[in-house]
């Protein structure tokens, strides 16, 4: 079957970015390849920034031949560009985040404070009670304030840090 004259062109296209991106796989680790539309509409692909080009589209290949994400060698590719600074959007969300990292922090030191009187109120002795569902105090026995103050002494490991 004959080839149109586009289809040939398209075809002698890749086939010379295929012949440059070999050639120049092993002089670097990433190749960058200019793809943009001529002034006809046919599509063209270069090693070098087209000065006439519309929708001009960097491809940049792996060392193995696949195509990189955008920005993946951005190191090895360009050495000028900077590095890309969060949206707003992202702003927000990394203040919210570290918002609820110390609210979580403070409500973890609250805890282990309480938990840390309690045990100095366990080993201080003399008559300890709790409220029962009714608002009536009970009154623990010797046997109930030890097993209360090792379970105590527990949580304090496992949740406090110092």
């Amino acid at each position: 079957m004959p080839l149109s004259i586009m289809d040939a062109k398209t075809w002698l296209v890749c086939a010379l970015t295929t012949i440059c991106l070999t050639a120049s796989m092993t002089q670097s680790h990433a190749i960058q390849v200019y793809k943009s539309i001529g002034s006809f509409g046919e599509v063209k692909y270069s090693q070098y920034p087209p000065q006439h080009g519309k929708n001009v589209e960097v491809i940049e290949f792996r060392s193995d031949g696949r195509q990189a994400s955008a920005g993946q060698y951005a190191g090895k590719t360009d050495p000028n560009q900077q590095p890309a600074t969060p949206s707003a959007e992202d702003q927000r969300v990394a203040q919210l985040e570290a918002r609820i990292q110390e609210q979580e922090a403070n409500a973890n030191a609250q805890r282990c404070q309480s938990l840390r009187n309690n045990l100095t109120n366990l080993n201080v002795g003399g008559r300890i009670y709790e409220m029962d569902a009714n608002g009536n105090r009970k009154y623990l026995d010797s046997r109930e304030i030890e097993l209360k103050r090792d379970r105590v002494q527990q949580a304090i490991s496992q949740y406090c840090a110092s």
